[in-house]
């Protein structure tokens, strides 16, 4: 059998050249912002992993530092400690830290202190540099804080 139909106008036909550059084009973008996006996720978290290693250098400071008490009522089996001397020592070990160029900036906040007179409990506080969409997200008036906590207790072992 033999189409004898009339045959479409190639002018009639839709005009398909080019399409294919918009899709590797809206692929691109895409994969650009999630590369973006995870290299913003993984500079975060390794901030906040350097956040945690100097609070523990701050916990563990101010854990071995002696509370003024300490001379007059002497050491039972822990170093005792106070608020005063575990933020003191805090900020302390805080000041002879060089910080890293990947958090803006830190600080004490609020729990730093000794609850029980026992253990220290130092809270830093900080804002991570991302690296891609930090200024975008400044712009946008997002910050990125990151808050971590460490303990530290001394106790004093006697043979």
């Amino acid at each position: 059998m033999s189409n004898t139909g009339p045959r479409p106008a190639l002018s009639s036909r839709r005009d398909e050249r080019g399409t294919i550059s918009l899709y590797i084009l809206g692929l691109t973008v895409i994969s650009m912002v999630l590369i973006a996006g995870a290299v913003a996720v993984t500079s975060a978290h390794l901030s906040r992993m350097r956040m945690l290693d100097v609070a523990d250098g701050a916990a563990l400071a101010a854990a071995n530092a002696l509370d003024e008490a300490a001379y007059q009522q002497g050491v039972g089996d822990v170093v005792p400690l106070s608020d005063a001397s575990v933020r003191q020592r805090a900020a302390q070990y805080l000041e002879g830290i060089e910080r890293p160029d990947s958090i803006l900036g830190w600080r004490l906040a609020s729990g730093t202190g000794s609850l029980d007179g026992r253990t220290a409990v130092v809270t830093l506080t900080g804002r991570a540099a991302l690296p891609m969409v930090g200024t975008v997200l400044e712009d946008l008036g997002v910050s990125i804080r990151i808050t971590v906590v460490s303990r530290a207790r001394s106790d004093v072992v006697t043979p």
